[in-house]
């Protein structure tokens, strides 16, 4: 009866991050919701999630279904520590080996664990490699050929944008040497470890990159000034909500996303007239000094967001009372969060505030939680 309800849940988890509400439910990993959500240990979350992932069909972005690594498995009767030793073997499995080859080894490996336990199906999974893929990897070319650089800025059909590169050894080398410490996993709070993949971690380590980069002053500028990004829309947008504004070199974006990147110093937000006129480039009093900023280091220690380990460097400081309302840069006014769940924030109906002793707490959407009980990030308490 419990592995059948497992089943059961696992089903519904997939459901779930599928349909996009684990994100509008601030969790940046199935994981992260999983252990936020069941009050269950980071690893026993890490590996229901996993199980989830491999067992259900996915959802990539543009829509596209992503097969399941074991779908047979996810049909029979069996515990945990069975499964994880199956899907272990199935990952294994070269892509060149035929799909009817891996089912059928899979059917082997799950009618095994019917009655027996996760040691003798990973022996028997080690068995199935050996059959499946008798010649094991292939050794790398000891002579990679010369190649020339290349890099291409992408807009993918979805409105998502990306990079596309060939780098020659050195230039791989010294990114992947100045990437590497940045992406290693964040230090266990409480015994909760890092819940990002290791293309996150990468992908989060390449932003902070370049965010350092170009604040640089060593390297060249535009016109004499140091590298910045230009946002230029209507006041009557800005204000109502309404239209669009321009990225200077990227191109149309929306008003919400125009003042998530304005939060930011870096970023100068340009507001026009209704001829186009100039009103408003940047103002000083958005800058948030280096005093304020180990304020909030301080206070917040990281994203605030509940259940959010992103520390101090993958955040920025956010107005709690948005800029358009007149809000001030003050710590009372300010929290750190972390890229998803500042846009969240301007995204959704969550809601930020101060509490009375001094400390940022979020309220949920009442769908969420129709109690709108506060919460609080408790991953980067001091002990």
């Amino acid at each position: 009866m419990k592995r059948q309800l497992d089943a059961e849940q696992n089903a519904i988890l997939a459901e779930i991050n599928n349909r996009g509400v684990r994100g509008c439910s601030g969790h940046s990993t199935l994981a992260a919701l999983i252990f936020e959500d069941f009050r269950v240990t980071d690893k026993e979350a890490g590996r229901r999630a996993d199980r989830v992932l491999a067992l259900h069909p996915g959802v990539v972005v543009g829509g596209e279904v992503v097969p399941p690594l074991a779908p047979l498995t996810a049909e029979g009767a069996i515990g945990g520590g069975q499964i994880d030793a199956i899907i272990r073997t199935l990952a294994r499995i070269p892509s060149t080996v035929p799909e009817e080859d891996v089912r059928g080894g899979e059917k082997i490996l799950v009618d095994l664990a019917r009655h027996a336990g996760p040691r003798q199906i990973a022996r028997a999974g080690r068995r199935l490699l050996d059959k499946l893929d008798p010649d094991g990897k292939e050794p790398r070319s000891e002579d990679p050929k010369d190649v020339r650089p290349e890099l291409r800025f992408v807009k993918h059909r979805d409105g998502t944008l990306g990079l596309k590169a060939t780098l020659d050894l050195e230039t791989y080398a010294r990114l992947k040497s100045d990437l590497d410490p940045m992406a290693k996993p964040h230090k266990a709070i409480d015994g909760v470890r890092d819940s990002r993949s290791q293309d996150e971690r990468y992908g989060d380590a390449f932003t902070d990159y370049v965010r350092l980069k170009t604040t640089s002053r060593n390297l060249p500028g535009q016109a004499g000034e140091a590298t910045h990004i230009l946002i230029t829309m209507s006041y009557e947008d800005l204000i109502n909500d309404l239209g669009e504004a321009h990225l200077d070199l990227v191109g149309p974006i929306s008003a919400t996303d125009a003042r998530i990147l304005a939060c930011d110093a870096r970023v100068r937000p340009g507001v026009l007239g209704t001829t186009g006129e100039p009103l408003d480039i940047g103002r000083s009093k958005r800058t948030v000094s280096l005093a304020q900023k180990y304020a909030l280091t301080i206070r917040d220690g990281g994203c605030a967001f509940p259940g959010c380990d992103m520390p101090v460097p993958r955040c920025t400081a956010h107005h709690i009372v948005f800029w358009r309302h007149h809000g001030e840069t003050k710590i009372d006014n300010l929290v750190l969060l972390c890229t998803k769940h500042h846009r969240l924030i301007h995204h959704s109906d969550w809601k930020v505030a101060i509490a009375q002793d001094g400390l940022p707490e979020f309220t949920p959407p009442a769908y969420l939680d129709p109690t709108g009980q506060p919460r609080r990030n408790t991953m980067h308490l001091r002990t």
